[in-house]
């Protein structure tokens, strides 16, 4: 396992601090554009170990008092059932599990934007379902010319069209299911409507990545570039912050780019813009917690490595283009990374080899590396959960957790009665043969227990894995990497 590269404890506190401190150099209200996942960042996670994957919500939980959440989601991604890829569920979808999240921690939620909002037939029965469980909805409409015509969108013609978000608390968190909700539009209508009935109020953007104040090619900032190479996302100096400051900062284009009409956007609004620079608008400390750099820059090469084996496996699939797997080559060479240093790969290849199938490896706890190969009663995948599980509970490597006897119905089931061709057992079919073991043999029950202590290891199949293997180590919050080919 990694190294802690990151204070978790410090960030809870420096951060929140930050964050009022910019809620009272505006006057006491605030809207806070959270940008990327604000409940389960998993990226942030594995590049900073140490790192909780739930560690801006527990930071907003520190000062919940202030805090009122609006969640902003695009009216056309509901009509399209638009998906989000890591965790495969609609956006709206997405929205309500949110809202589920939050009220059970004690946020409170205060509405729904319906942003770029035409009256489409999914979005209304999507407001309905909203108001039945008590959230207000608003809308916000597409304005012609955004973001470039400033005297269009700052005018009763523009955000003066839109809804006014009633709101009571300092702190408005503007979050969204995923990217091209419309958190920024959410905001600034705001604060024009705002600004129209004589009220103070300003803006900050929390994003975590790039981090500003770590150099532009450290590996923990080019990782970032890799979870988002295909979406043409690019670090880059904020020239901004360097002109006014004589400080060298980072940045990623699409702020940079959108800085100079935001300016004139604050102008026509405020009377003046209150920053200098993209970087001013941030509020991120989580540079400042990094307590193990060279751990960072490590677990960094290691996320560019899995990316770039993703990308790999999607190309393979048909949904990867050629220009996103050059980039994540030239990041692999910017950051001095090369596939051979993920320490599971060799060992996965050298067992199907050896076995002329299938196979998988994975790198427990403590460094040691076991392998799975596939048998005529499980895949290779299941045979490495049981092998790692044995290991880690210092288990005889030969014994055999579950009886035949108790595989053999299931794969009747599955061929006889369900269709299937492949009698082999998942990952999700072994786990469950397992804990049914569980009940009367010790051995099977010991084995169990350790399923804990598989989240964060690293996996690399020879062979891509079915949907189902997939979700289960996803499930278990292993790493898993494939190679670029389907099982003959």
């Amino acid at each position: 396992m990694a190294e802690i590269a990151f204070d978790n404890d410090q960030y809870l506190r420096t951060q929140s601090a930050h964050i009022r401190e910019r809620i009272d150099l505006f006057g006491g209200k605030l809207y806070l554009e959270f940008g990327g996942k604000l409940y389960d960042d998993y990226h942030a996670a594995r590049v900073l170990p140490g790192f909780q994957p739930d560690s801006k919500l527990r930071m907003l939980l520190q000062m919940k008092d202030l805090v009122e959440v609006v969640i902003t989601i695009n009216a056309g991604d509901i009509e399209k059932n638009k998906i989000r890829s890591d965790l495969g569920i609609t956006y709206d979808f997405e929205v309500i599990r949110l809202i589920e999240i939050f009220r059970e921690l004690g946020l409170y939620v205060s509405s729904v934007v319906l942003s770029r909002y035409n009256e489409q037939t999914a979005a209304k029965a999507f407001q309905t379902r909203l108001e039945h469980m008590g959230i207000k909805v608003y809308h916000h409409f597409a304005i012609e010319g955004y973001p470039s015509n400033i005297a269009k969108i700052v005018s009763d013609d523009g955000f003066g069209k839109n809804d006014f978000i009633e709101t009571t608390r300092e702190l408005v968190v503007v979050t969204a299911p995923g990217p091209g909700s419309g958190k920024l539009a959410t905001c600034l209508s705001q604060l024009y409507h705002e600004h129209q009935r004589g009220l103070k109020a300003g803006y900050a953007k929390f994003e975590t990545f790039p981090i500003w104040n770590l150099p532009l090619n450290h590996p923990v900032n080019l990782a970032y570039e890799a979870a988002t190479a295909d979406l043409n996302d690019v670090n880059m100096i904020d020239p901004f912050h360097l002109e006014a400051y004589g400080d060298t900062t980072v940045n990623y284009n699409r702020d940079v780019e959108a800085f100079p009409v935001l300016v004139a956007m604050f102008e026509k609004i405020l009377g003046q813009c209150p920053y200098k620079s993209p970087t001013d608008m941030g509020v991120n400390m989580v540079g400042n917690c990094i307590i193990h750099d060279e751990s960072a820059k490590e677990a960094s090469r290691q996320e560019i490595l899995r990316r770039y084996y993703a990308a790999l496996c999607d190309q393979r699939k048909g949904k990867c283009s050629e220009e996103t797997l050059r980039k994540l080559e030239l990041l692999m060479k910017k950051a001095k990374v090369a596939p051979e240093e993920r320490k599971v790969v060799a060992p996965a290849l050298k067992k199907a080899e050896e076995t002329g199938r299938p196979a998988a490896a994975i790198q427990l706890p403590g460094g040691k590396i076991v392998t799975g190969k596939t048998t005529d009663l499980l895949g290779a995948s299941s045979t490495l959960l049981l092998n790692a599980l044995k290991e880690l509970a210092g288990l005889d490597d030969q014994l055999h957790l579950i009886s035949p006897d108790a595989i053999n119905p299931i794969q009747h089931l599955k061929v006889d009665h369900l269709g299937n061709r492949n009698p082999r057992l998942h990952t999700d079919e072994t786990l469950i043969a397992l804990s049914i073991s569980a009940v009367s043999n010790p051995n099977a029950e010991a084995a169990m227990e350790q399923l804990g202590k598989l989240r964060g290891c690293e996996v690399h199949s020879s062979v891509i894995l079915s949907p189902i293997d997939e979700k289960v180590f996803k499930r278990l919050g292993v790493n898993l990497t494939c190679e670029p080919r389907y099982k003959r």
